[in-house]
């Protein structure tokens, strides 16, 4: 989880592929109308989220209830947004990862190949709740991806 430009998507496909489970990108259970508004630079409120959130939670379910764990790549900005996302009796396990905002700005301006544009990334740190330690492992997205997915694989292995 985090903000655009963490590096979300590359993190879930690294972790998935050490723990041998499925991958999914949280960015490909949008609505379309989802999709225009990020497009065209408009951030997503609360019920542009909730069908999102419904539809991933209901895929995660699915895999869950199959007994097949699964990663997957979603910014879950809000506490309320990770609580929605908790499939019944089945809790998750999030890494939450954090970076500079220059850091952040530049990976986004370098991306040519996503609906997300740089422009949105002030919205995101505005909407961000950054999880309870507690609650999560915490990531530097200035390390290299594959000391994250290492550290991030002993935590999910660790529950």
């Amino acid at each position: 989880m985090g903000v655009c430009g963490t590096g979300k998507s590359t993190i879930g496909r690294g972790l998935a592929e050490s723990l041998g489970c499925p991958y999914a990108d949280a960015d490909d259970y949008h609505p379309a109308s989802n999709v225009v508004k990020m497009r065209s630079g408009i951030a997503l409120n609360d019920a542009d989220r909730d069908p999102w959130l419904d539809a991933l939670r209901e895929m995660m379910a699915a895999h869950l209830n199959a007994g097949q764990s699964i990663v997957v790549a979603c910014s879950a900005l809000r506490g309320i947004y990770r609580e929605r996302l908790q499939p019944d009796g089945q809790p998750l396990r999030f890494v939450f990862l954090q970076g500079d905002r220059d850091l952040l700005a530049t990976r986004l301006n370098a991306r040519a190949d996503h609906y997300m544009p740089p422009e949105l990334l002030d919205s995101q740190l505005a909407t961000l709740e950054v999880p309870a330690p507690a609650g999560a492992l915490w990531c530097d997205v200035a390390s290299p991806p594959d000391e994250i997915i290492a550290a991030a694989s002993a935590y999910v292995r660790s529950a």
